[in-house]
């Protein structure tokens, strides 16, 4: 079949590069469900019958995984430049991209379960072994659907109260799962998140991310990439996510960003010297770590304040640089931004002393001269202002200047002593110091190993938002990032599942409501208020799991295995009376607790939002009434 395949494909010149028939272009436009590919596979029966399914009513469904494997197989266009001509991602056994992987990984022993029993902070060694499931797409169907939240509290300056009423700019704190936190707030926040910050662990073999097999890295980049994904769906067009990490999986993790987010939207990976003395260990002492910045297509970066500025020119309003009133991101055109485009009329006989002349909306005599944005690559560009604010600037903060090719181009006279953020970090603001000891100082014992320090949680904020805008952090470890937001005037959603997240994180924000002086807030003038909203995801048979992970004595895993086999949550896979208490007393108790954990239906570790009214769950009128605020129907 594969030579009347690529017979078929190859009457076709788009499928062609230098006419020869292209796997990648293949690939690329079958991804895109490509009208002209669909309609060349569908014009022959037997290779229509291979690669479509056909419905009760006729009508043929592409299977786009099964042409994809097809295209891979390595006898498919031997002599085809590669597999994937300009693409280069990370593997998975079936010979594709770890970000076509549509599995999910749901148990990880590291912020994906609960800690030991009585355990409060993530640095504590365990000596259990832990394992994760991999879980096939027909066993998701309800795995990611939104769930219910409950023990709704909301904290302000006068302290803990009842929660009435969920507001549109509410600070939420939720615990749970994150994966599955972020997918319940999909509904209520997707493409609305301006910044995300993460934090997550960084695969160092000291940072509890263990398992009892050979395949740490992949299984972590997997635990990564499902989190990525709805991470994107998150922020808005103009939204951009930063990853804090170090050397341990930075080269594996940027591509496999590359692969979610599009090579064309990394912007940076910004090193940062957070510990200036380095770390005595490997050969060469570490003193840095890494934060990857992608964005999404309308992203435009703040820039930062530069206390060293010096202006080229001036006039009787101050100091000024100038920068081009033209939008050169291409990604801004007529097309989606045609209020953008308008003429702007230069008077030729106002060159005042620095080179500058005078600009109107207005064509008159002297006004003589129409300038309006240039083409780039074909495309006709944008201003970056209305032409109100343009109206409101004009010879005071915008002016023309003559190009040297006899062209005019429209100036903006910036004020500001801002520069660009730069790819390297060195003050004291960012030293990791300074977050252990803010963490100290707020509690008077060292509560959490190695927090962020607030010096460089705040330069991210600047750099990626505005005041109102919404800031996530789905590894909200200590808070950081939540008490900076919250001092900075932005709206923050924060989500952590350790026992910490009530301990350290809420009693942390308690504090900033109530003025605390530490980290940025003398830098920002914070002198308390505000409030947030905490919230759960409501457990179900992850009560089940976390009694079973908190067990010491195999009298109580014997209790519980009788339990489960008469529970609602038993997976549809197990099959009760096959289940001997004989045999599987037999098993050792780090043996008896797999078992337990494997005959979870992991579709049952929290409570569906679609089960709400069911009585069994004995949930309340008014966090019923919450839940459906919070979903958008009521």
């Amino acid at each position: 079949m594969k030579h009347e395949l690529e017979q078929i494909l190859s009457k076709n010149p788009k499928f062609l590069v230098d006419d020869v028939l292209n796997k990648n272009k293949l690939a690329e436009l079958a991804r895109q469900y490509s009208p002209d590919l669909l309609n060349q596979l569908m014009s022959n029966e037997t290779i229509a019958n291979h690669f479509f399914s056909k419905l009760q009513d006729g009508v043929l469904v592409f299977k786009k995984d099964i042409f994809l494997q097809f295209l891979n197989n390595k006898e498919f266009l031997p002599d085809s430049f590669t597999a994937y001509k300009t693409k280069i991602g990370l593997g998975t056994p079936d010979r594709n991209y770890l970000s076509e992987n549509k599995e999910v990984v749901l148990n990880f022993p590291y912020k994906d379960c609960v800690l030991e029993g009585g355990q409060t902070k993530d640095d504590v060694k365990r000596q259990e072994i832990f394992f994760n499931e991999t879980l096939a797409p027909a066993e998701i169907n309800r795995l990611l659907d939104e769930k219910v939240l409950s023990n709704f509290k909301r904290y302000d300056k006068d302290g803990e109260h009842e929660v009435k009423e969920l507001k549109d700019r509410d600070n939420l704190i939720i615990k749970g799962n994150n994966l599955l936190a972020l997918h319940s707030l999909k509904k209520r926040f997707a493409e609305k998140v301006k910044l995300i910050y993460i934090d997550p662990p960084y695969n160092t073999g000291s940072d509890s991310f263990g398992y009892n097999d050979n395949f740490n890295r992949s299984t972590w980049l997997t635990f990564m990439k499902n989190r990525l994904e709805i991470a994107k769906a998150m922020l808005s067009n103009d939204g951009v996510i930063f990853i804090h990490l170090d050397n341990n999986e930075v080269k594996y993790l940027g591509i496999l960003l590359d692969e979610i987010f599009g090579r064309e939207n990394f912007v940076e990976l910004v090193t940062v010297v957070n510990n200036p003395r380095g770390r005595d260990y490997g050969g060469i002492a570490n003193m840095h770590e890494f934060i990857y910045v992608y964005k999404k297509p309308f992203a435009e970066l703040n820039l930062v304040d530069d206390p060293n500025k010096q202006f080229k020119y001036s006039d009787e309003y101050g100091g000024f640089d100038i920068r081009e009133l033209r939008n050169r991101n291409t990604a801004f055109h007529i097309g989606n931004r045609p209020n953008l485009v308008y003429p702007i009329y230069v008077d030729p006989a106002s060159e005042d002393e620095s080179g500058f002349y005078k600009v109107s909306e207005m064509q008159t005599e002297n006004y003589s001269i129409e300038v309006l944005p240039k083409k780039s690559r074909g495309i006709q560009t944008v201003w970056r202002w209305g032409k109100p604010k343009f109206i409101e600037n004009k010879n005071i903060n915008v002016m023309a200047k003559a190009m040297k090719d006899g062209g005019w181009s429209i100036q903006e006279k910036y004020r500001k002593s801002s520069v660009m953020a730069r790819s390297v970090w060195w003050d004291k603001d960012v030293n990791s110091e300074k977050g252990t000891i803010h963490i100290q100082e707020l509690f008077g014992e060292k509560v959490f190993m190695f927090p962020k320090p607030e010096g460089t949680i705040k330069r991210i904020i600047e750099i990626a938002t505005n005041e109102g805008d919404i800031v996530l952090d789905f590894f909200m470890g200590s808070g950081t990032t939540a008490a900076v937001a919250h001092k900075m005037n932005r709206q923050y959603i924060g989500i952590e599942q350790m026992d910490y997240i009530e301990t350290v994180s809420v009693e942390r924000l308690k504090k900033v409501i109530d003025g605390e002086q530490g980290g940025i807030s003398k830098d920002v003038n914070w002198t308390g208020g505000g409030s947030f909203v905490y919230c759960e995801l409501k457990n179900d048979a992850q009560d089940f799991k976390n009694t079973v992970l908190e067990a010491r004595e195999p009298e109580t895993l014997s209790q519980l295995f009788e339990q489960a086999k008469k529970s609602s949550f038993l997976s549809y896979r197990v099959d009760p009376k096959k289940l001997k208490k004989s045999e599987f007393e037999k098993l050792s108790l780090a043996e008896q607790k797999q078992v337990l954990l494997e005959l979870v239906d992991n579709n049952n570790l929290y409570v569906n939002y679609s089960e709400i009214d069911d009585s069994d769950y004995g949930i309340s009128l008014e966090e019923k009434k919450l839940n459906r605020e919070f979903y958008g129907e009521e």
